[in-house]
């Protein structure tokens, strides 16, 4: 199993118990939802692509990382198929809309903020898989345990690119107010479930 010691370190908080309960109690959605965060993730690559272009370290990484999301999509979907889980159309969760609130708008803040918040939702992504995976049954937790190593390198690719967009500039105090902001999203009551969603508000 890939060490993610790095991930809950850098995170401010494990996944509650809660949620986790919450997940299993609602396997379908929480399929259904993963494979939409897989096409967000893969979407928000190729926007970094088009935005920035000329910074060829990204375009690279950003590349090998939407055909990696986008592998995982197809992956969930056919683990859907499988199990006769439809795909309808769900509201997103309010937790990377709530996360990209505080980005700058001036660049290179802008940037450098953005994969700031894509590291911290792929750190997210990756310690929900392991949280997770204990639970599950032997198909779904083998493939939630062959997410960990993609997710961590993305999670720490992030991260590199950020520091090397903010110019020689500590992203430090940047990081932190994110991952506090992160926090109160994964400990606060929520009242839809989602992968990345808060617990419920009964809990």
């Amino acid at each position: 199993m890939t060490d993610i010691k790095p991930i809950l370190d850098f995170l401010q908080c494990e996944t509650p118990d809660a949620w986790v309960r919450w997940a299993l109690a609602n396997e379908p959605l929480l399929l259904l939802d993963h494979a939409n965060c897989e096409k967000k993730a893969a979407s928000t690559a190729l926007t970094l692509m088009y935005r920035y272009v000329g910074d060829f370290e990204m375009m690279h990484k950003m590349s090998r990382l939407a055909r990696e999301e986008l592998r995982h999509y197809e992956q969930v979907m056919s683990l859907m198929q499988k199990r006769d889980i439809a795909y309808g159309q769900i509201s997103p969760s309010r937790y990377a809309s709530e996360l990209r609130k505080p980005i700058r708008t001036h660049e290179p803040g802008r940037y450098v903020d953005t994969l700031i918040v894509g590291g911290i939702i792929e750190a997210r992504s990756c310690e929900r898989f392991a949280k997770l995976a204990p639970h599950l049954d032997e198909e779904l937790q083998g493939f939630y345990l062959s997410l960990l190593k993609s997710e961590a390198r993305h999670f720490q690719d992030y991260l590199k690119l950020a520091r090397k967009a903010a110019g020689g500039e500590s992203i430090e105090a940047r990081v932190e107010e994110f991952l506090a902001l992160e926090r109160s999203l994964i400990e606060s009551p929520d009242d839809t479930f989602r992968f990345h969603s808060g617990v419920p508000q009964a809990a």
